[in-house]
C-alpha cells in the first residue's frame, strides 16, 4: 500500500499590489524553504490602511505539502 504524508503549514504573504500578490507571495516565499507545496488555501485576507488608502494587502494561507 501507498502512504503519502501531508503536512500544512500557515503563512501569511504581503504586498503593495494586491491580495492576489499577497497571495503569490506567501507561496513563493515558502517555496524558497519548503518542497513539494501541491496546494494553498487562502483563508483570509487583510490589509494595512493609511489615509483612507490600503498600503499593504495581506494575504493568510494554509500551503500543503508532501512529506518526503
Amino acid at each position: 500500500m501507498f502512504k503519502i504524508v501531508v503536512k500544512i503549514i500557515e503563512v501569511i504573504g504581503m504586498s503593495d499590489k494586491s491580495w492576489e500578490d499577497a497571495a503569490k507571495d506567501a507561496v513563493e516565499s515558502a517555496a524558497k524553504t519548503v518542497k513539494n507545496i501541491t496546494g494553498v488555501d487562502v483563508i483570509h485576507f487583510t490589509a494595512t490602511v493609511k489615509d483612507g488608502k490600503i498600503v499593504k494587502y495581506k494575504a493568510n494561507c494554509k500551503l500543503a505539502f508532501i512529506v518526503e
